[in-house]
């Protein structure tokens, strides 16, 4: 991309977080308005759930292509084409009347959702390359995309409850419009590395398949048994899709994804931590939101406004401290206590009791992970970034995204089966209510959640490898105020 003047620069990153906010709100957005869709459009128990699995497995499954597909052809064309199909596939959303167009309707969302969301990371580092202004910048991409998903669940009940069910897509249509006409005006046009020696067909046909299934196999146990039969078939096949590729891309002359990039420590442990870390967080998330529901006796705006804290704490660290401490201490020394910080909230979130009370047993919990999590995932975004040339810096940001998708889907898979069984346990022994099994149910979950975030910790230490703290440089943060305050 051509180099943009300061001021164009940062408002076209709030373009581009704007396209993501919309992405990521939608993961979540739809969760607390499955009852209603559910009673309108006559879904059965299991048959809701594909609501959510079909815009999670194309989202999934072809992050890793959209984002190697803008370095060949160009990040912003990439961005533009997901940008219009997510936002014609928010109008077929919202119009359905069958359950079927809505979940066709809700797969190419995620089709749109991967091309938009796969390239905005590579290019915002190649649009901000002083290390002092792409940690800032990156720090607010990573609020956004980690603090998104709380803001869709308030955002679900009050438009669900204030209006209908519909109007969680409708919104979408104005916001996808304004971003696109400022993304037209704002990104220059960049042409991509092109397909000189060819564009790998194969590998990304394999890499696409092989994701696609895996992330089926796991999130389709909880459509019923049938589809729970079938997951672990599918699975073996996603491994066996997946070591043929890895075979491809080793002896290709052209690979899809250069498996050169790996050789990056501090890549290869950043994307380990971030399929942990989001595993447990999205676990949390959905299972905090069912304690909240279920047990508290919460309703859809409740539970909404409840999350709030963490999305304040998170976007406070990571617009205005994050990118300082980034400067100051490095990424990794960043990276670490705000994973021990989200840890300690799950910890917490362990002890919340049946009576519980928010202020005592929950916001505590909103504040640590708020905190830790603002720490954390913009260091994190710094650290899988780091050390990729401009021409892989698609990649990058596709593999980051991906690894984020497909270990929240397996998070909430594994731990929403392990709360389960506990709560089925519990119940089985006759000696507690219902409530007090499901929060026991709950209690495991957090507490596996604690673990992953735990592992994270070691491969954070073991493998990655502290990157000097750059000099902070005071010009760069005053030019920057200059343009908030213009703009």
């Amino acid at each position: 991309m051509r180099p943009l003047d300061n001021k164009s620069r940062w408002i076209a990153l709030y373009v581009l977080c704007t396209g993501m906010l919309m992405i990521v709100l939608d993961a979540t957005v739809v969760n607390v308005a499955l009852p209603s869709i559910q009673d309108e459009l006559g879904f059965t128990s299991s048959s809701l759930a594909w609501v959510v699995n079909a815009y999670m497995i194309a989202f999934g499954g072809l992050l890793l292509l959209a984002g190697r597909l803008g370095d060949l052809i160009g990040r912003r064309t990439i961005f533009l084409a997901g940008l219009a199909i997510f936002t014609i596939a928010s109008l077929l959303c919202g119009i359905a009347q069958t359950q079927w167009m809505l979940v066709g309707a809700r797969f190419l969302q995620g089709v749109g959702g991967a091309m938009t969301s796969a390239v905005i990371l590579g290019m915002i580092v190649t649009m901000f390359p002083e290390p002092r202004e792409q940690a800032k910048a990156i720090g607010v991409y990573a609020f956004v995309a980690s603090a998104g998903g709380s803001v869709g669940l308030l955002a679900g009940g009050v438009l669900t409850e204030s209006i209908n069910w519909h109007w969680i897509f409708f919104i979408n249509l104005p916001i996808g419009i304004a971003t696109a006409v400022w993304a037209l005006r704002l990104l220059e046009h960049d042409r991509g590395i092109g397909f000189r020696q060819g564009a790998d067909i194969p590998g990304a046909t394999l890499i696409t398949a092989s994701l696609m299934l895996g992330v089926y196999a796991i999130v389709s146990p909880a459509s019923g048994p049938q589809h729970a039969a079938r997951a672990p078939w599918l699975g073996g096949l996603a491994l066996v899709l997946f070591v043929a590729f890895l075979v491809r891309e080793a002896t290709a002359r052209s690979p899809l994804i250069p498996l050169r990039i790996f050789r990056s420590r501090n890549i290869s442990g950043a994307n380990v931590i971030q399929a942990l870390s989001v595993a447990g967080m999205f676990g949390m998330f959905f299972l905090g939101s069912l304690y909240l529901q279920r047990v508290l006796g919460y309703d859809a705006l409740e539970i909404g406004l409840a999350f709030v804290p963490v999305t304040i704490v998170m976007g406070v660290l990571s617009i205005r401290y994050s990118e300082r401490l980034v400067m100051r201490f490095g990424a990794r020394r960043t990276l670490i206590p705000g994973l021990a910080l989200i840890m300690a909230g799950l910890i917490v979130f362990m002890f919340a009791p049946v009576n519980g009370s928010y202020v005592v047993h929950v916001l505590p919990v909103m504040i640590l992970l708020g905190t830790g999590a603002g720490l954390a995932f913009p260091a994190l975004m710094n650290l899988a970034m780091s050390g990729t040339s401009g021409e892989d810096a698609g990649l990058a940001s596709g593999l980051i995204n991906t690894t984020a998708q497909v270990g929240g889907a397996l998070g909430l898979a594994v731990l929403a089966v392990f709360a389960a069984s506990r709560s089925d346990s519990v119940l089985a022994g006759g000696q507690s209510s219902e409530a007090a099994a499901l929060t026991s149910g709950y209690h495991l979950a957090f507490g596996i959640g604690a673990v992953l975030l735990a592992v994270c910790i070691v491969v954070g230490l073991a493998v990655m490898r502290p990157q000097p703290a750059p000099s902070l440089d005071t010009s760069s943060e005053t030019e920057e105020r200059k343009v908030l305050v213009s703009v």
